[in-house]
């Protein structure tokens, strides 16, 4: 399956058929994105909970959170929710 270019994805983003948003990596959009600076994180998990696009991923063996950037359009919903304000938005360098 090739790539789609954000011209051939559906207006409005629609999902035309179940288990396909995977296929739209919509990470190329950002201008920020997030950093997690580990040492203050402590693992709330509320950048998981309020990540409207499921970016933020966890593993729970390493307990540890970690930004999908594939899928992540920077829009700051992590930064604004993280009580130890560990995540910043950086600019996207290309």
């Amino acid at each position: 399956m090739s790539e789609k270019s954000w011209k051939e994805i559906p207006i409005g983003g629609k999902i035309l058929e179940a288990g396909n948003a995977r296929e739209y990596k919509t990470g190329g959009w950002k201008t920020f994105r997030p950093e997690i600076d580990r040492s203050e994180c402590i693992n709330c998990l509320f950048c998981w909970l309020y990540c409207p696009d499921m970016a933020v991923t966890h593993d729970p063996v390493k307990n540890e959170t970690a930004v999908n950037y594939e899928y992540c359009k920077g829009c700051g919903i992590c930064e604004q929710v993280c009580p130890k304000k560990c995540i910043k938005m950086v600019k996207e360098e290309r």
